[in-house]
């Protein structure tokens, strides 16, 4: 499920990298207006948003990474396990974030 909503967040800022797999690329703003050139504030603006959309991107394409890596480790076994300390991490912490990679204990030592 949370993977399937981090994708559909991505479509809407960005296209996928069809030379690198689970790479994304932030949509860049149309600077061309059918009437013509756009003036430079407005030019400035969509500079402005396509780096802020970047930024998003980039957070939205990290989140996903990690999980994908979280349903390789349900198929292989070992989802669930603290990468720190190899104890269970907390069903609940799960819930609200299924790709936790640490337990709780180990979080708040980072």
């Amino acid at each position: 499920k949370r993977k399937k909503e981090l994708e559909e967040n991505l479509t809407l800022i960005a296209e996928r990298d069809p030379k690198i797999e689970g790479d994304w690329d932030t949509k860049f703003p149309d600077f061309n207006k059918s009437s013509g050139e756009k003036v430079s504030e407005e030019a400035a603006d969509e500079v402005e948003e396509y780096e802020n959309l970047k930024a998003t991107e980039h957070v939205l394409e990290l989140s996903l990474q990690d999980v994908n890596k979280a349903l390789e480790k349900m198929e292989k076994g070992g989802y669930g396990i603290c990468e720190n300390c190899q104890k269970t991490i907390n069903s609940f912490r799960l819930e609200i974030f299924p790709e936790a990679k640490i337990c709780l204990k180990c979080k708040k030592v980072e």
